[in-house]
């Protein structure tokens, strides 16, 4: 896609790529729902069809939001997630499909939050790094070498000495954001990553494991690290060309590193 030009955003998941290794943990739930939505279901009717018996949510339809009414409040205190006939919101379902517990605790600290200060013109620190996390996080569970490169974000350490240890390591994408945008992916393109222990191998464990993680002091600071998912050995061909690391405008040195 030519520079300057904003790639096409469709409504529907019918432009899904679902052989992009990013949606490998997507794929066997996800794929089957698009379908249902390309054969004229709406989002939500299809994504409920796929709900386990167990889901501590209904998916509903937005027309079902009462004016006034704070989104996250609304989910929080009636259990239906208001959902339109779209991208995004086909993402967000697939996430509450598979990290249910993880995407309840977020509710429940959201909630709360709003419950105690309202529904404020800007964010509280706390609101902001849970919806960062919420629209734009992933799990990365990997060696500790390649934690330390990705820390000093010694992208030619990270990415090519140490290119063999990606084969010890997951990332797993959670931001209903970021799964929206990668279906027309870009280089620049960056996840905030949180650090998941690398034993843990089924999607279910994680989410056990992330809803407990996620703790409002120590989540209120984003602890956070930005990666540029698009350069994890195996996810784009174009990281196999020589070069591809050294542009500083994606893959940015600590002293100017900052979330996009």
């Amino acid at each position: 896609m030519a520079a300057g030009v904003s790639p096409p955003t469709p409504t529907l998941p019918g432009a899904i790529d679902w052989s992009a290794p990013w949606l490998a943990p997507w794929r066997a739930r996800g794929q089957p729902v698009a379908q249902q939505v390309q054969g004229g279901s709406p989002v939500g009717q299809a994504l409920q069809a796929a709900v386990p018996g167990a889901a501590p949510v209904v998916f509903a339809a937005q027309s079902e939001l009462p004016d006034g009414t704070a989104y996250e409040q609304y989910i929080w205190d009636t259990r239906r997630v208001p959902t339109r006939d779209n991208l995004h919101d086909f993402f967000n379902g697939l996430v509450w499909l598979h990290f249910p517990h993880t995407k309840r605790r977020l509710n429940q600290l959201q909630a709360q939050a709003i419950a105690a200060d309202g529904v404020q013109a800007v964010r509280g620190p706390l609101r902001d790094a849970l919806t960062v996390f919420d629209e734009n996080g992933a799990l990365l569970q990997a060696p500790d070498a390649l934690w330390d490169a990705l820390n000093a974000r010694d992208w030619q350490r990270l990415f090519i000495d140490l290119r063999p240890l990606w084969g010890q390591a997951r990332l797993v994408l959670f931001g209903h954001a970021l799964l929206e945008k990668l279906v027309f992916p870009r280089k620049p393109m960056v996840a905030h990553v949180f650090k998941a222990p690398i034993a843990i191998e089924s999607i279910a464990n994680v989410d056990v494991w992330l809803a407990g993680a996620v703790e409002a002091t120590a989540w209120a600071t984003k602890p956070f690290t930005p990666l540029p998912v698009l350069g994890v050995p195996g996810w784009w061909p174009a990281n196999e060309a020589p070069g591809f690391y050294a542009d500083a405008q994606v893959f940015r040195p600590l002293r100017a590193a900052s979330f996009s």
